[in-house]
């Protein structure tokens, strides 16, 4: 998955942000000969990629490819974008598994084989392609699935040493033996930002079907430096027809062509066939400057297979495929609406459930020390002060939910933090933070633990202005399992259409599983029968990110960085579906002369770096 790089640290920590990237690069995963987990069939591969932390050497998700049925040979169109910097180490790991459900738990499917490397290990490599062979190394049986893991992984994104590693017959293969080999590419990324919209069809393919038809699909290459190709996409499979239409599909330029518009593009038409062994039927090249000419006779390309043409004289071609329609526009970024004026409207729910424990204690979850901020404070400020300054006016709403309320009890799941019903606006982070320690002085944790209301309430402010001039965010802190499950799915289903996206840190030592699923990175949200436009929840337990040194600030810092990593990516895509373009920057106000040197006249604006 591409992941956006907005990468903040609290105000009084800068280490993170002290290096810039040099340049953005690309890296494509191949696997030749993995191991075939499957009796009936061949192995479904999936790769997962990891990034090492360079303060705790803890390995981290960083993305996953797509699953190829039916394959011990994937060239897998996902790819991982990375930021490389030339002067740091950045370890990369790689494990492969055979998927056997639509869980996005990893436990559950086979593990393949794994292999290590840095990025300097691959862009330094001949053609910046480096091949290295799979290796099953350390393992453990999943206590739940009894499957075999790396022994390094728990599951949840951090990585530690299980406990039960075990012996090779529990995996199908010895420690250190060779499960295939998995093939690296790395390319420097241009930074063009265009996007190519392109139709294709075809017409009359070879037949390769024995009952019927042909079942077609067409598979884009872009060349490279040393004249390999590198696949870029897929088209969807027409079934039973030698005269497919496909449907039209958009792909960044800069993964066609990477900005070249004379590389050549090489195009491939296949059958599909069930068991994964696609049949060859031909292939064509083109390059982005041949297809931007649009819909023409130069459009029209003939369909050659090589092995045909050799054996028979009379061969002409295996069918035609011609370009319907072709259309380009440059990619709006984050940075493109923040610029053009878009507010970021963030507000916070705080669970007051008796699960929290008595705030009065220190072994509550609430509990006011008065030496260090508690784990809600803490989150609420790490996320806070970065998102803060996306908003112009500093005014945040701030909700609790699950809490009985003076004079009368009554249990509320929307109340305002500063007893305003009118505006449960705070100032800034600090009057957040006061709001949420004055209520803690006056309601009485209940229960049960209910989102639904909280995410109406924030859908309903953003429901109101939807032409992207403002976009919501809301922060939900809780610690326990949620209570209405199915009436917060059909909340979020509904906010998924509009400017909004929800952010949930998991406090204490519960079970989230509930919170994993509302997350729906891998498996789209649905309620009732209706699925989420967008994917607008992002969760963490808030645990993964204590540091055992008590350097908080460095463990916050990383916290901010994982739940706003994925905001950028949903205002834009949010914007996008709904046609909205970004407004242009406004124009700088009219500066006139300074008094003197050392004064500037009021109104001078102000600059913040983001």
């Amino acid at each position: 998955m591409e992941q956006p790089e907005d990468m903040a640290s609290l105000s009084e920590f800068d280490s993170l942000a002290g290096s810039i990237p040099a340049t953005k690069v690309e890296i494509t995963v191949s696997c030749r000969n993995l191991l075939d987990k499957d009796m009936f069939s061949k192995s479904d591969p999936l790769c997962v990629m990891y990034t090492q932390g360079m303060e705790n050497k803890q390995w981290r998700e960083f993305g996953r490819t797509e699953v190829i049925d039916n394959t011990l040979n994937p060239d897998f169109v996902r790819k991982f974008i990375v930021d490389y910097f030339f002067e740091e180490k950045q370890n990369l790991r790689f494990d492969l598994y055979d998927v056997d459900s639509k869980s996005p738990d990893l436990s559950k499917h086979d593990f393949l084989g794994q292999a290590f490397c840095t990025l300097g290990e691959i862009v330094g490599s001949s053609g910046s392609r480096l091949e290295k062979p799979l290796t099953i190394g350390t393992f453990s049986l999943n206590s739940r699935t009894g499957k075999p893991m790396p022994a390094v992984s728990n599951g949840s994104g951090l990585w530690m040493e299980s406990s039960r590693t075990t012996g090779p017959e529990a995996s199908g293969g010895v420690p250190g033996k060779k499960c295939g080999t998995i093939i690296l590419s790395a390319e420097e990324l241009s930074n063009c930002r265009d996007v190519a919209t392109m139709q294709f069809c075809a017409n009359k393919l070879d037949k390769k079907d024995f009952f019927g038809k042909s079942d077609p699909f067409l598979v884009f290459y872009r060349s490279n430096e040393d004249g390999t190709f590198t696949i870029c996409h897929k088209t969807e499979v027409m079934k039973n027809t030698l005269n497919p239409v496909w449907q039209t599909f958009s792909i960044p330029v800069r993964a066609l062509c990477n900005g070249d518009y004379d590389r050549t593009i090489k195009v491939e038409v296949y059958d599909w066939d069930r068991d994964g062994s696609h049949d060859f039927i031909g292939e064509f090249t083109t390059s982005y400057r041949e297809l931007a000419r649009g819909q023409s006779q130069f459009n029209i390309y003939e369909v050659i297979n090589p092995k045909k043409k050799m054996k028979k004289k009379k061969y002409v071609n295996s069918g035609t495929v011609t370009l319907l329609s072709f259309a380009v526009e440059s990619e709006s970024t984050f940075l493109d609406y923040i610029k053009g004026g878009t507010q970021i409207n963030f507000t916070v729910a705080i669970d007051f459930t008796a699960s929290n424990g008595n705030p009065s204690q220190s072994t509550s979850l609430h509990y006011m020390s008065p030496y260090q901020l508690n784990a809600y404070a803490l989150a609420l400020t790490a996320v806070g002060e970065i998102i803060q300054h996306y908003d112009s006016d500093k005014m945040f709403p701030a909700l609790g939910f699950g809490a009985k309320l003076p004079p009368d009890g009554r249990v509320s799941h929307e109340f305002p933090l500063n007893g305003n019903q009118e505006n449960p606006s705070c100032c800034g982070i600090d009057g957040i933070l006061e709001a949420y320690h004055s209520s803690l002085r006056t309601v009485q944790l209940y229960g049960p633990t209910n989102f639904a209301p909280v995410v109406t309430h924030v859908a309903r402010n953003a429901a109101a202005v939807q032409d992207g001039s403002q976009y919501s965010v809301l922060l939900i802190i809780t610690d326990g399992v949620i209570s209405d499950m199915a009436q917060t799915k059909e909340a979020i289903v509904n906010a998924a259409k509009l400017p909004m996206s929800i952010i949930i840190v998991g406090v204490g030592q519960a079970e989230f599983d509930a919170m994993v699923e509302l997350d729906g990175d891998d498996v789209r949200i649905s309620s009732r029968g209706k699925l989420a436009e967008r994917d607008i929840v992002q969760f963490v337990p808030f645990r993964d990110y204590v540091d055992r040194t008590g350097n908080h600030v460095l463990s916050m810092a990383r916290l901010a960085r994982d739940v706003l990593a994925e905001i950028p990516d949903q205002l834009v895509s949010y914007m996008k579906a709904q046609g909205i373009r970004p407004r242009p920057p406004p124009a700088a106000p009219a500066q006139s002369p300074p008094e003197s040197p050392a004064h500037s006249p009021p109104g001078s604006p102000l600059h913040t770096n983001i």
